[in-house]
């Protein structure tokens, strides 16, 4: 299989999401990415040292909000700000991948990118890196997208899902001492209700959808095109006018008018050919505090500042995230989430974290900007 040269190997880190879901520790300014849930690490700092075994920081995009931009660039990583991009409003997957990849076209016509969430939590990150390095291969050969599977352990019903369509080849041995197996894709899923995410894992040919992608820059432009076009002129508009003393004004402006529309929905699902590769490497989307309780326990750290200060009378599963110093005593509470920043304590019922949004969306109604 042609191999493709690392030169031409660049990633895509989306820093722009929504802070709603890990609310109150999230906040506008401060996205989850930034948070420091496992290992005494930022996610953010956590994704980039994952991938720089694979693409050195000078090729490394990272796609921020304008209000976490000062928050990514404070991790400490080795990327340049100049490489740190701030979308002027948030518009999805699809916008934010457009706007990565007319800097990559500009820098490098036949790049092949890794796109990649930056709130992702990877245990094995050996099989991770290999999975990738496989994908590159294939993205680099094929010319078709790819995107990376995960066998489903549990009917999750916060995660999307991808169909598969049968096994489409075995890879060569070099791939791995156990081989990977390459998936044509039939169909991606949203989030399913209980019912469905039973279904699926019961069917054996459903995934869990990573949100990583891979492509070569020729195969992504193209299915823009096809799928989007609106939106590939703008992509193209925006090209033309980086590096000029328009640029920002004509960012601002692109992004006055799109609509906000997912990848998946946008590309992925009209894309023709699309690939899986499936992976089992530890992965979790933390989507809630439901999330982050349920993983917490396999990143003990006996430095962790949680765990201090706290006492417990005939109390479990109570899952507890406060401020260094402040003393929390629980007597007769169970399967509980609480949440202390100082400003905000949030206490919910496991199982109901993914309520929080209806929260966050009350404070915005009743403009309490303060606590955003």
């Amino acid at each position: 299989m042609h191999t493709m040269p690392n030169s031409h190997v660049y990633a895509v880190i989306m820093a722009g999401g929504s802070a709603k879901a890990l609310w109150p520790a999230a906040r506008r300014k401060h996205p989850a990415q930034c948070l420091e849930l496992f290992r005494l690490d930022t996610m953010f700092s956590l994704t980039v040292r994952r991938i720089a075994s694979l693409v050195p920081p000078e090729r490394i995009i990272v796609i921020s909000s304008r209000e976490g931009r000062e928050c990514i660039i404070a991790a400490g990583t080795d990327i340049s700000p100049e490489n740190i991009i701030a979308e002027p409003s948030a518009r999805n997957t699809a916008p934010c991948i457009a706007l990565a990849t007319a800097h990559i076209k500009k820098r490098d016509p036949d790049a092949v990118t890794v796109v990649l969430p930056s709130d992702h939590d990877v245990r094995d990150v050996e099989s991770f890196i290999k999975i990738l390095e496989i994908g590159i291969r294939i993205a680099a050969e094929k010319k078709g997208l790819i995107t990376i599977g995960l066998t489903p352990a549990y009917p999750e019903t916060e995660y999307g899902y991808i169909q598969s369509a049968g096994h489409s080849e075995e890879m060569p041995p070099e791939d791995g001492e156990h081989g990977y197996t390459l998936f044509r894709v039939k169909t991606f899923a949203e989030k399913p209700d209980y019912a469905t995410a039973v279904q699926f894992l019961e069917s054996r040919d459903f995934f869990w959808n990573s949100g990583v992608f891979i492509w070569h820059i020729d195969a992504i432009c193209r299915e823009f095109e096809r799928s989007m076009p609106e939106l590939y002129k703008d992509l193209l508009t925006i090209h033309e006018h980086l590096g000029t003393d328009t640029e920002d004004e004509v960012i601002e402006d692109v992004y006055s008018w799109i609509h906000p529309v997912s990848i998946d929905h946008g590309i992925m699902e009209k894309a023709d050919p699309v690939y899986m590769l499936a992976g089992d490497f530890g992965w979790s989307d933390l989507v809630s505090w439901d999330e982050v309780a349920r993983i917490s326990a396999s990143h003990e750290n006996p430095e962790d500042t949680c765990e201090l200060d706290v006492m417990r009378v005939e109390s479990s599963g109570v899952f507890l995230r406060k401020p260094q110093g402040k003393l929390v005593c629980m007597v007769g509470v169970n399967d509980l989430i609480v949440v202390d920043t100082g400003d905000v304590l949030l206490i919910c019922n496991k199982g109901d974290t993914c309520k929080v949004s209806a929260i966050v969306d009350l404070l915005r109604r009743e403009k309490r900007e303060e606590f955003l």
